[in-house]
This record gives C-alpha cells, structure tokens and sequence, in this order.
C-alpha cells in the first residue's frame, strides 16, 4: 500500500507519526509528509490507524 498526505488539508497534528512512526514524520514545513514509498508490510495496519485518526482526513490510501 502506499499514502499521501494533503499538504492543504494537514494541519500537523502529528498524530499520524505518533501512530505510525515508521511511515510519517513532520517535515520543515510543520506538516505531515510519508517517508516511506511503499508502506511495509508490517506497518500497514499502524497506516491505516493513522489514516482513520487523522482529524482533518489529510492522508489517503493511494
């Protein structure tokens, strides 16, 4: 699986790399961003916890 993040949507919650360290982090810019291409195996289900908990939907399962 991959994801995305919608830079207009994130509001850098961080939220996301709390759940899913492995495949986000906060970039410079204080918003989320992958850090991964391809979301290994063993962090897909973390992926889509955070996907489920981010409180703006910003980040999508492509």
């Amino acid at each position: 699986m991959k994801a995305k993040v919608n830079k207009d949507s994130c509001i850098g919650c961080g939220a996301c790399q709390a759940i899913a360290p492995n495949v986000f982090e906060i970039g410079d810019d204080g918003l989320s961003k992958v850090i991964v291409d391809e979301v290994p195996e063993t962090d897909e289900e973390d992926c889509k916890d955070a996907i489920e908990s981010c409180p703006t939907g910003a980040i999508v399962e492509e």
